[in-house]
């Protein structure tokens, strides 16, 4: 409103210059009213265009009833306050639309002809009408050019802000999917340590007084495996605190760290028969991970569900570019216990973990009762990660 207060009152400055020539016939409250009522909408022309638009268009039909013929030529008694029409349709093309600039247009043009008719006669009205109509054509192109200028920077000030979302989308989502793996590799952790130590606490409670030194090695397998955990736990909320994603904890177990893992599977008690064939020291990060992983929560439902005296296999093989794993283990429990049947298909965590981990490098995994007894999970993973 300010700039266009500014231009209300650059043609009030006109319109004071030719008030000097004002002919006669004309009352000089009238021509005032008359320009007050063209250049005044004006300052209103962006807030409110099509208001202020017929405002300035009502004013020049009073100029035409009140400026009677006997007013002379018109390049003489031209007022600087007639200039309004012109930007009022320019605001109304740019900032409406095309369909109310026409319109506004029409009626502009009924307004000149009649009143180039009035003053000049039917011959004399052709040049009136030709200066006018190129004056009002020209307004409507700037119109026109100004309006496609606001469009083009609406549309890219839309899709800035979408593009803006979408990667506030991304980062929301990138986030979620982090804090879903930490919760796997959580539940990795947390469910093997805790199982392996409260099944050596209780075998510990059990032969503290009759067999001390069976004793004395729980009670050492439980310290390894917390001081593992917490390792493990430490490098996964490290990742948690850093800004980068990164961590400087120990690097993360691959396919080469199974044989660590059975063994401390032995030293609680169960017997596990490890069999590893093909090159899996150059498989990929996450594969390897996604391998140890699997084999370390199939492990750890041997120790919780199979029952005392129960034993496990893995068979790992790499063939060609996929790698192959098998894992089964015979013990009581699991004949026991023909819930355990229903989890291959519902889940629980840790299922649904294991399954996932084979899902995200385009593998298979099925879990559930062997067909000669006992407990299977064998999964299929390529090796390729594309």
């Amino acid at each position: 409103m300010a700039g266009d207060s500014v231009i209300a009152a650059v043609l009030g400055a006109l319109e004071s210059i030719s008030a000097f020539a004002m002919p006669g016939g004309v009352n000089p409250v009238v021509f005032w009213l008359v320009g007050l009522g063209l250049l005044g909408p004006l300052v209103i022309r962006r807030r409110y265009p099509l208001l202020s638009a017929y405002l300035v268009l009502g004013a020049g039909f009073v100029q035409l009833l009140t400026h009677g013929p006997n007013l002379g030529g018109i390049d003489a008694r031209m007022r600087g306050a007639d200039i309004a029409l012109g930007i009022s349709l320019y605001t109304v093309v740019a900032y409406v639309s095309r369909r109310q600039g026409a319109l506004y247009v029409l009626w502009l043009a009924v307004g000149t002809t009649a009143w180039a008719v009035w003053r000049q006669g039917f011959p004399g009205a052709v040049t009136p009408t030709v200066v006018i109509v190129v004056i009002f054509g020209f307004c409507w192109s700037l119109g026109e050019f100004s309006g496609a200028r606001r469009a083009y920077h609406a549309e890219v000030e839309r899709r800035l802000a979408l593009l803006e979302t979408e990667r506030d989308q991304q980062a929301r989502i990138a986030v979620g999917q982090e804090r879903a793996r930490i919760a796997r590799e959580l539940h990795d952790v947390v469910a093997h340590a805790v199982s392996v130590i409260v099944v050596q606490a209780d075998g510990a409670a059990y032969a503290v007084r009759s067999q001390p030194d069976v004793a004395e090695r729980a009670i050492n397998t439980i310290s390894a495996t917390g001081r593992e955990a917490l390792t493990e736990l430490r490098r996964l909320l490290g990742v948690l605190r850093s800004d980068d994603g990164e961590s400087d904890r120990a690097p993360q177990p691959g396919a080469q760290s199974i044989s660590d893992l059975a063994e401390r599977v032995r030293a609680i008690g169960v017997p596990v028969r490890l069999d590893l064939t093909g090159e899996l020291d150059d498989l990929p990060a996450g594969v390897g991970l996604g391998i140890y992983r699997i084999v370390q929560e199939a492990l750890t439902n041997t120790i919780k569900h199979a029952g005392p005296g129960a034993t496990a296999a893995v068979h790992v093989q790499r063939i060609g570019d996929r790698v192959e794993l098998d894992i089964t283990d015979r013990g009581p429990g699991t004949d026991r216990h023909p819930r355990l049947a229903a989890l291959s298909s519902v889940g629980g965590n840790g299922l649904i973990g294991m399954r996932e981990r084979a899902n995200v490098f385009g593998g298979t995994l099925q879990a559930g009762p062997h067909t000669e007894g006992g407990w299977r999970v064998r999964a299929v993973l390529p090796v390729s990660t594309a």
